[in-house]
């Protein structure tokens, strides 16, 4: 099985790699998701720019953005751990979409007389999609870091931190990109798996704090943030982007956190092993 996989997983990535608009878009896409978020949604606009003597606005932009924002030096520090999560979301999205494609051009057909397993099918893509969605989450990494007012790291931050981010935003990649490739085995038409990811897609994305806290949302809408595996990956990376070293209330979140994702992940490729092994039959 593990020889069909990385045999049907290059295939993607070959076919990605040779579509030069492809990648271009894929790279791109990061910098213009930074660039719209960073300076739509930051609060700090929020204060006039007027001067008030004996009152320095400077201070109060900065008390708004430390307390509401956990800490973080700027607004582009708190929201480069949630545009990671979006990359990866929307990456993931149309993980599927090749399967729904190769049915339409009967190559699903010979993949399925081909001496492989199922599961094979199933994971290539998954893997694929991660292998794309975790480059764009470095290059939008590396560029939040250049461009003017973007991110500043934690005095301590190390390359165990790195590593931290990076492991979370795999958990997450690996998630969603099952879950979508799940959901794509048994549709049949284009059209319609875009109408599903655009359903999903909004409410992840709202429902989650990628964008602003969980605190600034309704009781109701906090509740279903919470258990979004956006806001966990999310509030983690932080973590470990704006402090540092993890204290012990930290590291018990840390915990949770990483736990719920690898649940998160393992329970929707399990789902996915099984509906390609149930479902996924040649037409």
């Amino acid at each position: 099985m593990l020889a069909g996989t990385m045999a049907l997983t290059v295939r993607e990535l070959k076919k990605w790699i040779r579509t030069p608009p492809l990648v271009f878009t894929a790279l791109f896409q990061p910098l213009v998701w930074l660039a719209l978020f960073g300076n739509a949604f930051n609060p700090t606009n929020l204060v006039p720019n007027i001067s008030i003597p004996g009152v320095n606005l400077d201070t109060i932009r900065q008390s708004i953005l430390t307390q509401t924002f956990g800490g973080a030096p700027n607004y582009i520090t708190y929201l480069t751990g949630g545009i990671l999560c979006l990359i990866l979301l929307f990456n993931a999205a149309f993980s599927g979409m090749s399967i729904v494609f190769d049915r339409r051009f009967s190559i699903l057909n010979a993949l399925l007389a081909a001496p492989i397993p199922r599961t094979s099918i199933f994971l290539s893509r998954v893997l694929s999609s991660v292998v794309k969605g975790m480059i764009q989450a470095v290059v939008i990494f590396g560029l939040a870091l250049v461009i003017p007012n973007g991110l500043r790291l934690a005095p301590g931050f190390n390359g165990l931190d790195l590593l931290g981010v990076f492991s979370v935003m795999f958990l997450l990649a690996f998630g969603f990109a099952s879950m979508f490739t799940a959901i794509s085995i048994r549709i049949a038409k284009w059209e319609t798996l875009i109408a599903v990811v655009n359903l999903l897609n909004l409410p992840l994305l709202f429902a989650s704090s990628a964008l602003l806290p969980i605190s600034s949302m309704p009781d109701w809408l906090q509740m279903v943030a919470k258990v979004n595996p956006i806001s966990r990956a999310a509030e983690t990376a932080r973590i470990f982007i704006v402090q540092g070293s993890i204290n012990a209330t930290d590291m018990s979140t840390v915990v949770f956190d990483v736990s719920f994702l690898v649940g998160f992940a393992l329970l929707f490729t399990i789902v996915g092993v099984l509906a390609s092994r149930l479902a996924l039959r040649a037409e």
